[in-house]
């Protein structure tokens, strides 16, 4: 049995039978023989089934947003932003397919016809995390049903109801059965499944070691994998900078959904001469954080996904005080604070890299802010990790960003602004032995398949 504990209440909100072998026999061959015909489908109507799909979504988001609050904690206020988020997504991948899937022709030579033909790889097993559950899921899902291909959607058992979310927009839509499907399985199944010589291609979003066990996993089944891992992304605010919208931006961007983001801000350098502004500026706006139940349209902070990452969270940050750090936040000035899952916000300082708070990821409610002297000595410390998702720079320079920005070691890096994806860009990491291909890269992986593995990068000014 699945059960899925949420973090409002400790209650079971969701319990669903894992999926029994002969019913994943059945689907992974259902799935492979849809796809045969739905390759041979023209691509407007797959796109024509995807946006009704969207339009089913989008229709049933009230229970969606609920039932997101419910599983995984976010507030719920900022549902529809999930929502929203979905749908920029979905729709651009529609309305960029006929260019991303055309032939590519190249110079002729004399005697032959030569051109390359973009083909589906063929059943697509996707491997969802609960933080963003419809966010990364779509990043996939769409791109490899335009393209041809049937997909396995295996979602995390925190989100059990978001697969069959998804399943229901899809079904309402009238996508050929068979072409999109879900499974609950167990870590044993994931594998297998992997293993099965039915799988030609997964894409899998979460943790370092995660994605380590997904590689081993298809190591000699001679498919693609997509990986997207873990961040440890740093924010820099020059001297030069808008110090009230740096402030603003940063915070916003290490404590949405809790600080449970890939691509949060976890680690501010700040030039010295500004360092003091920022951090009274920071701790101002953390304070009028309300930290309560999701279900509570006044709460702007939540509870963290589950007990233990809770006792990671505040592992790391008092090991941080006990080295010497400070915590410049009265817990004990909000309510719920520290209650099993709703940890209150923690903002360090006197943190250096000997800390694991500045070095490895967090994935909650707290950020350390170090002050630097020079760019040189940020662009040192940012790229002192084995982490490369995004980084940030604020600064009203913008030939010094992007001198910055190309000098740090990362997949993504933006001017004045974090914690963000546009869906016209590539999403890819940038680290010592970890890629992360997501969104646009993605849509690269399956609509190019000779191309997996190349990297892109994006700026965001």
């Amino acid at each position: 049995m699945i059960k899925t504990i949420s973090p409002v209440d400790g209650s079971i909100y969701v319990e669903r039978e894992t999926a029994a072998s002969s019913h994943i026999s059945d689907v992974l061959e259902q799935a492979s023989r849809a796809q045969q015909s739905w390759k041979n489908t023209a691509l407007e109507e797959r796109k024509r089934l995807c946006a009704l799909a969207v339009e089913a979504f989008v229709a049933d988001q009230e229970r969606i947003c609920q039932e997101l609050t419910w599983q995984m904690g976010r507030p719920i206020r900022y549902g529809i932003g999930e929502i929203n988020g979905f749908v920029e997504r979905a729709t651009h991948m529609i309305s960029i397919a006929d260019e991303a899937l055309e032939q590519v022709e190249v110079d002729q030579k004399e005697g032959f016809t030569r051109y390359i033909k973009r083909e589906p790889v063929g059943v697509v097993f996707v491997v969802a995390p609960w933080n963003y559950p419809y966010l990364t899921s779509v990043n996939s899902i769409i791109p490899a049903l335009l393209a041809g291909n049937s997909v396995v959607l295996k979602h995390s058992a925190q989100t059990p109801l978001c697969a069959e979310r998804l399943f229901d927009a899809f079904e309402n839509a009238g996508l050929p059965e068979g072409v999109f499907q879900y499974l609950h399985l167990s870590h044993d199944d994931t594998r297998n499944i992997i293993q099965s010589g039915i799988v030609n291609h997964v894409a899998f979003t979460g943790s370092v070691p995660g994605g380590a066990q997904i590689e081993q996993y298809a190591a000699g089944q001679f498919m693609g994998v997509g990986l997207e891992l873990g961040g440890k992304d740093p924010a820099y605010i020059r001297a030069d900078a808008d110090i009230a919208n740096a402030i603003d931006t940063v915070t916003d961007g290490a404590f949405f959904n809790s600080g449970q983001s890939c691509c949060g801000i976890e680690r501010i350098y700040v030039q010295r001469p500004v360092y003091d502004d920022v951090v009274h500026g920071v701790v101002d706006l953390v304070n009028k954080y309300v930290l309560g139940r999701p279900d509570n349209e006044e709460t702007t902070l939540g509870p963290v996904v589950k007990a233990s990452a809770a006792t990671f969270i505040t592992d790391q940050a008092e090991e941080a005080v006990k080295a010497g750090a400070s915590q410049l936040i009265d817990v004990a000035g909000f309510s719920h604070a520290d209650n099993g899952v709703y940890l209150a916000p923690r903002v360090l300082v006197n943190v250096d890299h000997s800390m694991r708070v500045m070095t490895e990821e967090t994935f909650g409610p707290v950020v350390g802010i170090m002050p630097v002297d020079s760019d040189e000595q940020a662009i040192e410390l940012m790229n002192h990790s084995d982490f490369g998702l995004t980084a940030s720079v604020f600064t009203r320079d913008q030939d010094a960003a992007i001198r910055i920005g190309d000098r740090v070691d990362t997949g993504t890096w933006f001017m004045n602004r974090c914690d963000y994806l546009d869906p016209a860009l590539a999403w890819t990491g940038d680290t010592a032995g970890v890629t992360d291909p997501l969104s646009l890269a993605a849509i690269q992986s399956f609509m190019q398949p000779e191309d997996l593995g190349t990297a892109a990068r994006q700026s965001a000014i």
